[in-house]
C-alpha cells in the first residue's frame, strides 16, 4: 500500500498494488498506471488493523498535515512485523534548506510541504511504534549543479544526501502503535 500514492509513479515501478491519495484527479492517473486507488487521507486510512505487510510513503511524509498520526496510522494498517519504507528530502540536507527556500518563495507545490530533519524523522517514526531497520541515500550534487552520471548511493544516513530511504519494521506487539494522544491502539 502508498499512501500518498499521487500519480502512482513509485507504485507502479515498485510493484506497489494499491494505493490511496486525497486527489482525485491524481488517483484517475494513478490507476490508469495500473493503481488500485482509494481516496483518503494518510491520518485517517480506510482499512481494517492489519491489513497490509508493507506501507510506503515515497516523498508524502512533508504533505501530511499530521505526520505523527499518519505514522500511527500506518502502523495500525500493518500486520505484525510489517514493513514501512519512507523516501524523504530531509530539511538539514542542501536539498532540503533548497526547497525550504522554495516554500519561503510562495513555490506552488513546495509552499505546502514541511520538511523535517533525519533525526526529527526517525524519533516520529520509531515513536509510532516501528524499528529502525536500514537506511539508503542519495542526491549527493547541490541542487543547482549537474547530476552525477553514475549516481552516488550510500548505506546509511549521510548528512549531506539530499534524498534519504528509511526501512522499518512494526513492533510485534499489538499495542505498539500509537494513536494521537500517545495512548496505544
Amino acid at each position: 500500500m502508498e499512501v500518498g500514492v499521487g500519480t502512482g509513479r513509485f507504485a507502479a515501478m515498485l510493484g506497489v498494488a494499491e494505493g490511496i491519495d486525497p486527489s482525485p484527479r491524481m488517483l484517475d492517473i494513478a490507476a490508469g498506471r495500473g493503481i488500485r486507488t482509494y481516496e483518503g487521507y494518510a491520518e485517517n486510512l480506510p482499512f481494517p488493523d492489519g491489513s497490509f505487510d508493507g506501507a510506503l510513503l515515497a516523498l508524502a511524509l512533508c504533505f501530511v498535515a499530521d505526520p505523527k498520526r499518519a505514522l500511527n496510522e500506518c502502523c495500525r494498517i500493518l500486520r505484525p512485523e510489517g514493513k514501512l519504507l519512507l523516501g524523504v528530502i530531509p530539511a538539514d540536507s542542501l536539498w532540503g534548506r533548497e526547497y525550504e527556500r522554495k516554500k519561503a518563495d510562495g513555490h506552488p507545490v513546495y509552499a505546502w510541504a514541511r520538511f523535517l530533519a533525519s533525526s526529527t524523522i526517525i524519533a516520529l517514526i520509531e515513536s509510532a511504534g516501528f524499528d529502525f531497520q536500514d537506511a539508503a541515500c542519495t542526491l549527493f550534487w547541490k541542487p543547482d549543479g549537474l547530476p552525477e552520471i553514475e549516481p552516488r548511493v550510500e548505506t546509511g544516513i549521510v548528512p549531506e544526501a539530499g534524498f534519504l530511504g528509511l526501512l522499518f519494521t512494526k513492533r510485534a506487539s499489538r499495542s505498539s502503535c500509537r494513536d494521537d494522544s500517545g495512548d496505544s491502539q
